[in-house]
């Protein structure tokens, strides 16, 4: 039998970003997350390119730890049922003169994490796949962290005294 998973779970995963030809006369090129890398190593110094075609090119801009935790079994668990499961990463403007004026800031696996970097308006929040390798990880982890909640309908409190 495999050892038992920790009460938290981290994954380092490089972190791929397109940078594509702009459609618009404000931004000459468009940055989005496509895919990451699973148990990439720490990337020091500038970007890297991994491949490029005719208006577009794939960077390596990134490894960021994938953090799981028992409290966020709930979220993971709405993530891989849905098909195919994704993870969500966060980038952030960047002023430190990186290409896409971008930086990669959190990888999720939680539907619920990801919610609350969407809301702020600061933050550009985009989905890649899950790996293979990822989602067993996860669903892993879920399954042995899951604890399912009953939910527990609250009685509304009365205003005014009942009439006798």
């Amino acid at each position: 039998m495999s050892e038992a998973l920790n009460r938290t779970e981290t994954m380092a995963l490089g972190i791929v970003l397109e940078r594509r030809k702009g459609t618009s006369a404000w931004a000459e090129w468009a940055w989005r997350p496509v895919s990451v890398i699973p148990g990439a190593p720490p990337l020091d110094g500038p970007w890297r390119l991994l491949r490029e075609g005719e208006g577009w090119a794939h960077f390596h801009a990134a490894t960021l730890p994938l953090e799981l935790f028992r409290s966020d079994t709930e979220g993971y668990k709405l993530n891989l049922s849905q098909e195919p499961p994704r993870l969500w990463v966060v980038l952030r403007p960047d002023e430190t003169g990186e290409p896409g004026g971008v930086v990669p800031f959190v990888v999720t696996a939680s539907a619920h994490e990801c919610e609350a970097y969407q809301v702020s308006g600061v933050e550009m929040v985009e989905t890649v796949p899950m790996p293979p390798e990822v989602t067993a990880l996860v669903r892993d982890f879920t399954e042995q962290h899951h604890v399912d909640v009953p939910f527990v309908k609250r009685e509304r409190k009365r205003h005014f005294p009942k009439q006798g």
